[in-house]
């Protein structure tokens, strides 16, 4: 077994010993199901399936409780280790410091996953048994999905990033907090202070759309909610226009250069730091 494997495997079994796992699936499951047991009043007047609107609802959830979930497994995982002193024994076996950051970062995304899978696959099965559905409304179940799990790895390698970037635990929890603010709520709010103030006069729909597509939260959203046309009727974005942004392409590849570009800098900057 590789030195990333052994490491991702003893981040699982301490997520177990945490309760991490145990905790971060019954929260998503039990939010999904109340969202797709309460939530299916619109079904009738617009005229889509129940797990389209199912979807819509556990995409509004995502946002706020995935990216939470992954900053609070990532925020120490470097500076609370060297705090500790492991990571400098951890190091003194023959292991890579980009072994340790992989296997760890691997170990935390398999965490996200199982509740991830098992929290929302719940609730559609739960739909699924309810009533007839649609292949459509089934593949935007399936890329919510795997979109929420690519936010999570988004956010997981932020998280990291601040983990590389600070000397102290409790300055890492305090960033992780703000970046979370940040990204999920501040950003959106100032995005639509923008356009009120723009009047249109400016700000064209690709530039909206990049604007979107340069938080992580944004990308997952219009994925999910203006990538599929039921969806869009759902939440009310029929109308909205955001370029070349609205296509899952863009979206997907928004995502990927969020998990792939921190987690980068957060190798490049554990190669450098003094242990």
């Amino acid at each position: 077994m590789t030195p990333v494997a052994v490491i991702a495997l003893q981040e699982v079994k301490n997520g177990l010993r945490n309760r991490w796992v145990l905790a971060a699936t019954l929260l998503l499951a039990v939010l999904a199901l109340s969202l797709t047991l309460l939530g299916s009043a619109p079904t009738g007047a617009v005229k889509v399936s129940e797990l389209t609107v199912t979807v819509v609802s556990l995409a509004s959830l995502t946002v706020f409780l995935v990216p939470l979930i992954a900053l609070l497994l990532a925020y120490d995982a470097i500076v609370g280790e060297a705090e500790r002193g492991t990571l400098l024994l951890l190091l003194a076996y023959p292991v890579a410091r980009h072994q340790v950051l992989l296997g760890k970062f691997l170990g935390h995304l398999l965490i996200l996953v199982v509740a991830t899978v098992v929290g929302y696959g719940a609730a559609g099965l739960v739909v699924g048994l309810r009533g007839d559905t649609g292949p459509a409304a089934w593949a935007s179940f399936g890329t919510l999905l795997g979109s929420s799990i690519l936010l999570g790895a988004a956010f997981l390698a932020i998280g990291y990033l601040l983990s590389t970037l600070v000397r102290e635990r409790a300055t890492a929890g305090g960033m992780a907090l703000g970046i979370w603010l940040l990204l999920v709520i501040v950003y959106d709010t100032a995005l639509l202070g923008l356009l009120v103030a723009d009047g249109g006069r400016f700000v064209t729909p690709s530039l909206f759309g990049a604007l979107l597509l340069l938080n992580p939260s944004d990308a997952f959203r219009l994925l999910n909610l203006a990538g599929f046309a039921d969806a869009r009727l759902v939440a009310g974005l029929a109308g909205v226009d955001a370029g070349a942004a609205s296509s899952p392409a863009a979206a997907l590849g928004a995502l990927a250069a969020w998990v792939l570009l921190p987690l980068g800098l957060a190798g490049w900057l554990l190669a450098r730091r003094e242990i």
